[in-house]
């Protein structure tokens, strides 16, 4: 076999296993997706850039540069969603904390400030009260009404609570 042909038959088992994991219904076979976080806070902290904490909470662990904080160009704040709960479009977590810069003001930084500095700005270290991993995101036809519904009929704690 020549070397053009092993190509072309490797591109092409390439293709064909590609296109057997694509979406079907608008669920990727065999891929489970972003998780779907919906979560609660003690105050409205949705303009707020969240940081992620450590366990003690002493120190940050992982946070946004300020271009992170768009998606497909907007500003990626949480969805509102019933009864005060918050759909995660930025990945918060169990260990998240906000800082006192809004995305607006963050997204304008050239470049994220040092971690102890984030540190210092950090208005809530505890912040969350009620957050629920509901699954892949791609199981759901349209996310807000989808979940607004779960929340409105009391589904929540039929999924993993996560705090």
């Amino acid at each position: 076999m020549t070397p053009l042909k092993t190509a072309l038959i490797a591109t092409l088992i390439i293709v064909i296993s590609v296109c057997c994991k694509m979406q079907h219904g608008g669920e990727r076979i065999g891929s489970k997706g972003p998780s779907t976080i919906v979560y609660k806070t003690r105050k409205d902290y949705s303009k707020n850039v969240p940081v992620t904490l450590s366990e003690d909470k002493s120190k940050i662990v992982s946070y946004p540069a300020p271009h992170d904080l768009f998606f497909n160009g907007i500003l990626a704040y949480p969805t509102p969603l019933a009864k005060g709960y918050w759909l995660d479009n930025r990945g918060v977590s169990e260990n998240t904390a906000f800082l006192s810069l809004t995305y607006e003001q963050y997204a304008k930084l050239p470049v994220a400030p040092t971690t102890d500095d984030l540190y210092k700005m950090i208005i809530d270290k505890d912040p969350i009260t009620q957050m629920y991993n509901l699954g892949s995101r791609y199981k759901y036809r349209e996310i807000v009404r989808d979940v607004d519904s779960l929340i409105q009929h009391h589904k929540l704690k039929d999924f993993e609570r996560l705090k």
